[in-house]
């Protein structure tokens, strides 16, 4: 097991720029190895002689400047996987969602997203051998989606216990994009202290597309959003846990043929995203998933699945046969 650092043991930091740090929400060695020292500077207030010196101590300490393939190899044994509860998406995603990772499901409304998301935040409670990680959800939820009776109902369906179930459940409700930032910021204490294992950002560009509006704040809303996607992508590789955003669609008016929807939040969000998985309607309550972007699971796979009464199921022949057909 990799050794555990503390502030005190970062060359530079004292009583007082410990104290500092932790205020800004830097609570640990990694957050500042990875934090850029423009954000150490300005939300801790201290010097950028100060900053740059502590940022490449952190560094140091925790060997992450220069590594070999096999050393990288090493530190990714560590990474771990939480069950779908269901074999058909565990299949698609190379046995579940992993940690270390940011994986997005994208696609039109009543497509599954949510649905997946709050099976997830059940299946992360579960012991190791259930296809959990014993660890607790943070659903950060923008849109007002998340539905804690849809939780209790698929909770008690599964045979577990639907309140103990919900109380491990931290949420959070956002209602602007500046909001939602300051979540995220705080989350890193959060995940370290709650013992959290999974954080849900449901969706991860509604907000933005509706405080940013013309072409004329894009370049400013794509920094800011490419901003937030990194620090999320930090909280997963330092904390080890896995990061699930849903996205929402937008029609592209120039498509004359196939689908005209995409993923909303363009070149920035598609380049964050690890595991990039669309979400499409069948017939009833048959859905469709299909990766359409990933640095290692095999491209244009599918999978179906069906929403029940414990959240995501498999899906009988029968209901898939007319899926395809529909």
């Amino acid at each position: 097991m990799a050794e555990k650092y503390e502030l005190k043991d970062i060359e530079g930091i004292g009583p007082a720029t410990a104290s500092k740090l932790n205020d800004a929400g830097f609570y640990s060695v990694e957050s500042i190895a990875v934090a850029p020292i423009k954000e150490l500077m300005d939300k801790s207030g201290i010097s950028f002689d100060t900053a740059a010196k502590i940022a490449e101590a952190a560094r140091q300490l925790i060997k992450i400047d220069f590594i070999t393939a096999k050393e990288l190899w090493n530190r990714r044994q560590s990474m771990m996987r939480i069950s779908t509860g269901c074999k058909s998406l565990n299949e698609l995603l190379g046995g579940g969602i992993e940690t270390q990772a940011m994986t997005e499901y994208w696609g039109e409304y009543s497509s599954g997203k949510s649905q997946l998301c709050m099976k997830l935040s059940i299946m992360v409670q579960l012991p190791f051998e259930s296809g959990g990680l014993n660890g607790r959800a943070l659903f950060v939820d923008t849109e007002g989606t998340f539905s804690p009776q849809r939780v209790y109902q698929m909770a008690e369906a599964m045979g577990v216990e639907p309140e103990k179930i919900l109380e491990n459940i931290v949420y959070a409700r956002c209602y602007n994009s500046d909001h939602q930032t300051l979540i995220v910021d705080h989350a890193f204490k959060l995940c370290q202290e709650e013992n959290v294992k999974l954080v849900v950002v449901d969706s991860i560009t509604s907000h933005w597309r509706a405080d940013y509006v013309g072409r004329e704040n894009l370049s400013e809303r794509q920094q800011k959003l490419n901003h937030h996607l990194h620090k999320l992508l930090r909280l997963a590789e330092v904390l080890n846990l896995a990061v699930v955003v849903t996205n929402q669609v937008q029609a592209n008016p120039a498509t004359f043929f196939g689908d005209p929807n995409r993923p909303a939040g363009g070149n920035v969000l598609a380049h964050a995203s690890t595991h990039r998985v669309l979400l499409r309607k069948s017939k009833g309550n048959v859905r469709m998933a299909k990766i359409t972007d990933s640095p290692c699971l095999p491209g244009d796979s599918e999978a179906f699945f069906a929403i029940t009464e414990k959240g995501v199921e498999d899906v009988q022949i029968k209901e898939k046969n007319r899926g395809e057909e529909e």
